[in-house]
């Protein structure tokens, strides 16, 4: 029987996803429940529908001419990825036996992740946070994993972008991202680090599914604390320059 997964939709030509143009696939299912989070509806793992890795695969086939002049290929983001993590690891296997470059978007939220990572390209790690308790007001729950996560990039020497979602009143805070930032350098692989600025584009998504918002107060940051916090960045990261950018 053909292995399969539970997939909420596709993206053809996504920019914002890696490299070059990619065709995006949403994964369902994420064990956690982050505050700015804009696919809830990607959460419970028993939405979407099942697809073969071959299903999935001759479906990027139609836009690889694209991909392959962009220096694109496949994203799998999510929810959660890797709470499928054994489908990503066969999906991501057969993609480089078609000759696609993989990209994985993913908070390390996994124990089983080496598999997946031994046939990925590019990782996007969106690490919530560093310290413990402030991991478990963003994000709910415990920043054990993606440490571990994080440090199995450092071992298998993977590619990785860095990304950290920056909210007014919940993510600002410079000691917090002081940390993160200097935890990061301190892997040695990453070669990118993303701010993103927060955005409500999600925030109907929560409201339709009947989930309380927290964020619903709270404005995008502006200008100034995103160049404080990319500053943050670039002080922890003097020793190995990065390309840090934002999505202003």
């Amino acid at each position: 029987m053909d292995t399969v997964g539970r997939i909420h939709s596709f993206e053809s030509c996504g920019t914002l996803d890696g490299p070059g143009l990619r065709f995006v696939i949403f994964f369902q299912g994420c064990s956690l429940r982050c505050k700015f989070c804009h696919n809830p509806d990607t959460w419970n793992p028993n939405g979407g529908r099942e697809y073969t890795v071959d299903e999935i695969l001759d479906e990027a086939e139609k836009y690889r001419s694209y991909m392959e002049a962009s220096g694109g290929g496949i994203t799998a983001t999510g929810g959660e990825p890797l709470y499928q993590a054994d489908f990503v690891a066969a999906l991501f296997r057969s993609a480089h036996e078609r000759g696609f470059h993989t990209t994985l978007d993913t908070a390390g939220y996994s124990a089983r992740a080496e598999e997946a990572l031994l046939h990925t390209d590019l990782v996007m790690f969106c690490l919530k946070a560093y310290d413990p308790v402030a991991f478990k007001r963003v994000a709910g729950g415990s920043v054990e994993l993606p440490l571990a996560f994080a440090e199995q990039l450092a071992r298998l020497g993977k590619r990785t972008w860095l990304r950290y979602v920056l909210v007014p009143g919940l993510t600002d805070d410079p000691q917090e991202i002081g940390a993160v930032a200097r935890y990061a350098a301190s892997l040695g692989v990453v070669e990118k680090v993303q701010v993103l600025p927060f955005h409500k584009m999600g925030e109907f998504k929560w409201e339709s599914l009947g989930y309380p918002y927290t964020l619903k107060e709270v404005d995008p940051p502006d200008d100034a604390m995103i160049a404080r916090t990319e500053a943050l960045f670039r002080e922890a990261f003097a020793r190995h320059p990065v390309r840090i950018e934002s999505s202003r």
